[in-house]
């Protein structure tokens, strides 16, 4: 009986083990991946783990790929950047964030920074905190009023220097 339960627990092993493609099919799939959107070297290393692949063969694709400019860090990093400013109305340090749980070089996450336009960013948090500041309409005490919109902005990624002048000059 023993015998029986370790072979079951073997064979759930293996089945749960992704399967090697070959290099050649991962290529394939790997540039359809990296067609569609902009992807990070991360997400890429990570998709090809999943086909079975083996670290030589992954890094030797990531190269490829990059020398084919399907993978640049730059590119995604001012792309994600943009995107989750104007869709997400995130501030610069959750980007900063973001980039950096995604193995983005400092390089290339200063470089996203500059491309978002500073009056945009402004007046997105200007934007931001008034919409915030009249939905608390029915809180009477103005400090607590003050917290609740400082801490939705914080959370949502802006400098504590940018809420305060914000805080100061509308409060």
């Amino acid at each position: 009986m023993r015998q029986l339960l370790c072979v079951r627990r073997l064979s759930y092993f293996y089945s749960m083990r992704p399967l090697h493609i070959g290099i050649e099919k991962a290529t394939e799939k790997i540039k359809y991946y990296c067609g569609y959107q902009e992807r990070c070297q991360q997400e890429v290393r990570d998709k090809l783990y999943t086909f079975g692949l083996y670290q030589e063969e992954v890094e030797q694709l990531i190269s490829q790929m990059i020398q084919e400019d399907y993978l640049n860090e730059e590119r995604f990093s001012i792309a994600f950047a943009g995107g989750k400013f104007r869709m997400k109305n995130w501030g610069r340090r959750k980007i900063e964030q973001a980039l950096f749980r995604k193995k983005i070089s400092p390089y290339c996450i200063k470089l996203a920074l500059k491309e978002i336009p500073a009056d945009d960013y402004d007046a997105l948090l200007d934007k931001l905190a008034t919409k915030k500041f009249a939905t608390l309409s029915s809180e009477k005490n103005k400090w607590v009023k003050w917290a609740k919109v400082r801490n939705y902005l914080l959370q949502k990624g802006y400098e504590a220097q940018a809420i305060k002048l914000w805080l100061d000059k509308n409060g």
